[in-house]
């Protein structure tokens, strides 16, 4: 287990929204707060891998990393999906290093092979070795969910389920469903700042109108709102009349987040995710992935173009910002800060959640 970082019990304190203030700056750019994250909401929060129309057929798989752990998602001759540690038991070598589709996993260190169910079955030139059994050296498992066709993944084993930290989404939603949505592509943006500056960044409309002006045009500002429950929390906002984009105006723009790392936004025709990843302290990835209703006429591949070009410049505009944020939080100059009550609950409900995580890890 991690050594748990330095931290002032004052600092996890829950004071109300008016009253509170944001978590201190060193958080923003500790090893040690890192290294208790990975262990304590990244390895025990369940994390969103990818949808199911990812893997359609018997044999294909995916590959990813939670908080350093190699995953393997894996769909089996009997069309179920599985998750296991992309880890071979013998030295520790990589089942696989890519997407693609296979019949049997081939460990590429020394060829161990395995099943698409995780277990052992071939072990080149092992015959004079004593007290052996191939049973005793599957490929460790992991839980794994399906919600509305996204697979989600937990490494702990014990937690809360996962209809526990979605409850209330797919009610509010409906009628929509999101297990018909297909998979267009990826986008991965590596950006200069902690985590948790992504986050807050999200979790907020306060900036649109400076950072994002063609966004602001896009959404009735004025009617931005915010809920927030248990784990997860939702801003949405009408989209303006005239239109865009995404076709005459009429629907509205749902930004979910999922405690700790997962964003599902949801536009008329289109979801896209967003998972959250640290690389270091001060660096970290951000997974795009789009989801459209249509794939095949060409009025909806010129929408799909238009869409990532959007969200790309929208995202440009973005890590700009959080970059030039994370070089503020390692001043000299900042500390702590506080909230607007009307624009940044969705931040505050993060950072609380954040502390009573941190609460909870460090009086066990």
């Amino acid at each position: 287990m991690n050594r748990q970082p330095d931290i002032d019990p004052a600092d996890l304190e829950q004071e109300p929204l008016p009253r509170a203030q944001t978590l201190p700056s060193h958080w923003y750019h500790s090893d040690e707060i890192l290294n208790f994250e990975k262990e304590h909401l990244f390895s025990k929060f369940w994390q969103l891998a990818c949808h199911e129309n990812q893997l359609p057929e018997s044999g294909d798989m995916y590959t990813l990393e939670v908080a350093g752990n190699p995953i393997l998602i894996v769909r089996d001759r009997e069309h179920n999906l599985s998750a296991f540690y992309n880890v071979c038991k013998h030295r520790g070598g990589p089942v696989a290093v890519r997407k693609g589709t296979t019949s049997v996993l081939q460990c590429k260190y020394h060829g161990w092979t395995y099943m698409l169910d995780g277990s052992l079955r071939g072990v080149p030139q092992f015959n004079k070795v004593d007290l052996f059994d191939k049973k005793d050296f599957g490929l460790e498992p992991i839980e794994l969910k399906l919600w509305q066709g996204f697979v989600f993944i937990n490494l702990a084993h014990n937690k809360q389920p996962l209809n526990y930290f979605l409850d209330g989404i797919s009610k509010r939603i409906h009628p929509l469903r999101l297990d018909g949505f297909k998979h267009y592509t990826d986008q991965s943006y590596k950006i200069k700042c902690n985590w948790k500056v992504y986050v807050d960044n999200f979790l907020e409309g306060y900036h649109i109108p400076i950072v994002h002006p063609e966004l602001a045009k896009l959404l009735d500002y004025r009617n931005y709102t915010v809920e927030t429950k248990p784990w997860y929390s939702l801003q949405h906002s009408p989209l303006k009349e005239e239109d865009n984009i995404y076709g005459s105006g009429k629907g509205e723009a749902y930004y979910y987040f999922i405690f700790p790392n997962i964003m599902l936004n949801i536009l008329p025709g289109r979801v896209q995710t967003n998972v959250i990843r640290p690389l270091s302290a001060g660096k970290t990835e951000v997974l795009f992935s789009y989801y459209y209703e249509d794939l095949d006429s060409q009025e909806a591949l010129d929408t799909i173009k238009d869409d990532i070009d959007y969200s790309h410049e929208i995202q440009l505009e973005d890590i700009e910002i959080c970059e030039q944020v994370q070089k503020g939080l390692q001043s000299k100059a900042y500390h702590k800060g506080r909230f607007s009550v009307e624009r940044e609950e969705g931040v505050y409900h993060f950072q609380s959640l954040l502390k009573k995580v941190f609460k909870e890890a460090t009086e066990c």
